[in-house]
């Protein structure tokens, strides 16, 4: 089985584009491309052109696949030069129970990484889901609920100081209108939490990247308004914010034709900009039509990052359909990343080689 998937989220639906019947033509090209084999050339992987640009190509890891299935492990050490803990380094999965640590499977991604020499992103040290039980329903004081928080940082940093070369510090803190999220961490500290967070993770590791991570804010919208508000608040208070991560969950057809204009605002901020958590969720069952835009939308995506200055790189949640948290969250729809349920790369992974690619 795989990994409990992100729990359900409230998200914009973009509606997809009509879709030309030239499409189906272009899709059925794209179907019958020659599939990478595992002896494919470093050269024409993605994480060749990525390396070859200088850039992070990752992929969210669960620990079930990591750990028991071999064609995962292949492609994934193959094609991505970075890796996200896809659940293993969130709160409830690291501290189930107050000042008891399960490390096990954190570890395992990290030492997987540094053995196949991948860099790691660390997700998500404050968010108000996936919390565990004795922390959601512990009736803290602010000044005790600060503590608690402050040592999670420092002790979930401080572990995998040099070994996380970015961390995403706050996930998800907005509404869609703009307003903030009301959390346990909003409610109890207010929106000072934000910037405690950073300080505190900065200090448990001074050369790891620090984001705010958040969906729907790659259009220019009240969202990404607010968390560029936001986030030249805390640049002008000196507050060390590196980066802002887009996780850009779409839907075919939908990526916002402002998306690249948007992350370049965040990026003349002097901020990093990267795509954290990229899929493209399609009806099911996908026809050849949706495969050949979905192709586009990934290249379109990555692209739109990419040329973008201080854009660090594009991860994708997930590499295989076979363990896609899509499916379980969004009823109907599946078929969201580049790798089918064998393995067999889909038109996806073209759309994503040549986003990646300079000279395409």
């Amino acid at each position: 089985m795989p990994d409990t998937p992100r729990t359900h989220r409230r998200r914009r639906v973009f509606r997809p584009l009509p879709l030309a019947a030239a499409g189906a033509l272009v899709a059925a090209a794209a179907v019958a491309l020659p599939q990478l084999t595992p002896h494919a050339s470093a050269a024409t992987t993605l994480r060749g052109y990525a390396d070859g640009r200088g850039v992070k190509i990752g992929a969210a890891v669960g620990d079930t696949p990591l750990t028991s299935d071999s064609s995962y492990t292949t492609v994934l050490d193959r094609e991505f030069n970075s890796v996200t803990a896809e659940n293993a380094m969130k709160w409830d999965a690291v501290e189930p129970t107050r000042g008891s640590f399960n490390w096990a499977a954190a570890d395992r991604l990290v030492a997987h990484a540094q053995a196949h020499n991948q860099g790691v992103r660390g997700h998500t040290l404050v968010w108000y889901s996936q919390l565990p039980s004795w922390l959601k329903n512990g009736n803290f004081s602010a000044s005790e609920l600060n503590s608690i928080l402050k040592s999670h940082i420092d002790t979930e940093v401080g572990r995998y100081k040099g070994k996380v070369y970015a961390w995403d510090v706050v996930n998800e803190a907005f509404n869609e209108d703009g307003s903030m999220r009301s959390s346990l961490w909003q409610t109890k500290l207010g929106t000072g939490y934000i910037a405690n967070a950073l300080k505190w993770a900065h200090a448990a590791d001074p050369n790891a990247k620090l984001y705010i991570n958040d969906y729907n804010i790659e259009a220019d919208n009240a969202k990404s308004d607010a968390l560029y508000a936001l986030a030249k608040q805390l640049l002008a208070a000196g507050v060390p914010l590196n980066g802002i991560g887009f996780q850009s969950h779409f839907v075919v057809g939908g990526v916002p034709s402002s998306m690249k204009a948007n992350l370049k605002r965040f990026s003349d901020l002097g901020l990093e900009v990267s795509v954290t958590e990229l899929d493209i969720r399609i009806p099911l069952p996908a026809s050849s039509a949706e495969l050949a835009q979905q192709s586009t939308d990934y290249k379109r995506a990555s692209e739109n990052c990419l040329g973008v200055p201080r854009c660090a790189g594009v991860t994708v949640w997930g590499i295989t359909d076979k363990y896609s948290w899509v499916p379980g969250t969004f009823s109907g729809y599946g078929s969201a990343l580049p790798y089918n349920e064998s393995y067999a790369a889909k038109p996806a992974y073209t759309g994503l080689s040549n986003g990646l690619n300079p000279k395409v």
